[in-house]
């Protein structure tokens, strides 16, 4: 398998991602905006947003979430900057915030996905996948633990959930029950490195926000979006 850009990135550190039916949903990391964009790349909208250091995006319940670390490196700061790892409930349209919610373990995070009215949470302490109802005050119904670090960006598919590792650059299928490995995608040292993750036509999208780093930005000097291909 290999991770081939697709379309230029709408900004400088593309994080997450969220396909849906209005297009793609990109979290850019240095600016904290979210940009829609179509299979081309172009940008449909702009939605600004009151996260901080963004990672992981998805779409659901007529909200998009955000995944938001606190505190950003990349930006000057803001009032509404926290310091603290939270999931932001945000209106689809303007970005306004509706409501959050701590991270279940406190501390940051990367993946976020909506799952038929809940949300898969990636954790680091300890390292494990949680999922939370929003509907019953973000209660913790379900959690697996993981063996590999750096979980990164998550795709919901019928017979599992998918997670990427940015540092051993793999992408894991989970079985969403007991959290026993099903599957394994390996990249090679030249591909991208597999920030944030979505899933479309059964097709799995990959960002890479390592624009400044040491992977693969050695080869191409910039950020990507593509797709994982064989």
């Amino acid at each position: 398998m290999k991770a081939i850009k697709q379309i230029n990135p709408p900004c400088e550190m593309p994080n997450g991602l969220q396909w849906t039916d209005e297009g793609l949903f990109v979290m850019d990391q240095k600016t904290d905006n979210v940009y829609v964009v179509n299979e081309t790349g172009e940008i449909l909208r702009v939605i600004y947003t009151p996260t901080a250091n963004g990672s992981g995006i998805t779409v659901g319940g007529g909200f998009l979430w955000t995944a938001s670390n606190g505190e950003s490196a990349s930006r000057p700061k803001r009032s509404t900057d926290t310091g603290l790892g939270y999931v932001y409930k945000l209106d689809l349209q303007t970005g306004e915030a509706i409501d959050r919610f701590r991270t279940p373990d406190g501390g940051g995070i990367h993946g976020i996905e909506w799952d038929d009215g809940k949300i898969w949470i990636t954790a680091f302490n300890p390292l494990a996948i949680f999922l939370v109802d929003p509907s019953d005050e973000y209660t913790i119904v379900h959690k697996f633990r993981v063996q590999l670090p750096r979980l990164h960006g998550l795709a919901r598919v019928q017979d599992g959930i998918w997670c990427a590792h940015t540092t051993d650059n793999v992408i894991v299928k989970y079985d969403i029950d007991t959290g026993a490995e099903k599957d394994r995608i390996t990249l090679d040292p030249d591909d991208a490195y597999v920030h944030g993750l979505s899933i479309k036509d059964g097709e799995l999208w990959y960002g890479d926000a390592n624009f400044g780093g040491k992977h693969n930005t050695a080869t191409t000097g910039q950020p990507e979006i593509g797709k994982i291909v064989a």
